[in-house]
């Protein structure tokens, strides 16, 4: 049994979910990030499946997504990197109401997410040590390469992605591979390359820093998550809070 609440969060509306009767108890936290022009309800599955493991879940809605969006579908679509930078920003302040309102274990506090979500992961990887392990799925932290071709900005846009060449992580790396770390992607996407993963794993393995990396590959599958997704998921979540 679990429980589920639209609350809000530093000023952002988020789904809380919990295990039954443990919204006041002292629980192992995560922090999980939903895709672009998706909402936190549609990936609420990894909240019921992670509260189902015994772990707090805190799944806020991005910048223009779910119950923060204007309804302008077109300006969206030039916002991505924008957007993204506003998860990463929102982290710290989520983080502190977090810790406002409810018990909170410290060393047990935790990010994922997927597609920009897992973007988003990394991205809060790299700028928190705080956060205890971290999985990211279908995801990528080369953000200054990526945009080049997801998404690239037009030409007023360009200010959004090179604000972020602070939070790329390919001058970080020693910041993602010195927590547990889970990368999860499809063999065919088509939306986030599974290579931004491949690339990741092996600028890990080159610098040993990969002894706390899970690199899942799943073939066959586009841009999506799979039933076997979610169960490492949780079941890496499970191992490390």
């Amino acid at each position: 049994m679990i429980e589920i609440y639209t609350e809000q969060l530093a000023g952002i509306e988020v789904l809380h979910a919990v295990p039954a009767g443990k919204k006041e108890s002292k629980l192992p936290v995560v922090f999980f990030y939903h895709g672009f022009t998706s909402s936190k309800l549609v990936y609420s599955y990894f909240a019921v499946a992670l509260a189902q493991a015994g772990i707090r879940v805190i799944m806020p809605d991005a910048d223009q997504h779910g119950a923060r969006f204007n309804g302008d579908d077109t300006a969206r679509l030039y916002q991505f990197w924008s957007i993204l930078k506003h998860n990463i920003d929102e982290f710290s302040p989520l983080y502190q109401a977090l810790f406002e309102h409810y018990p909170v274990d410290e060393r047990r506090v935790a990010v994922g997410g997927a597609s920009m979500g897992g973007m988003t992961a990394l991205g809060i990887m790299a700028r928190y040590p705080q956060v205890c392990c971290v999985a990211s799925l279908m995801g990528s932290g080369y953000f200054m390469s990526l945009g080049h071709s997801l998404f690239p900005p037009r030409t007023e846009e360009l200010e959004s992605l090179n604000a972020l060449a602070g939070y790329d992580i390919n001058h970080q790396l020693e910041n993602i591979g010195n927590r547990p770390l889970l990368l999860w992607h499809g063999e065919e996407d088509d939306v986030v390359p599974a290579a931004e993963t491949w690339r990741l794993q092996q600028a890990l393995i080159e610098k040993g820093l990969d002894k706390q990396m899970i690199c899942l590959r799943e073939a066959g599958v586009k841009h999506r998550i799979t039933p076997t997704a979610l169960e490492a998921t949780s079941r890496f979540f499970s191992e490390h809070l």
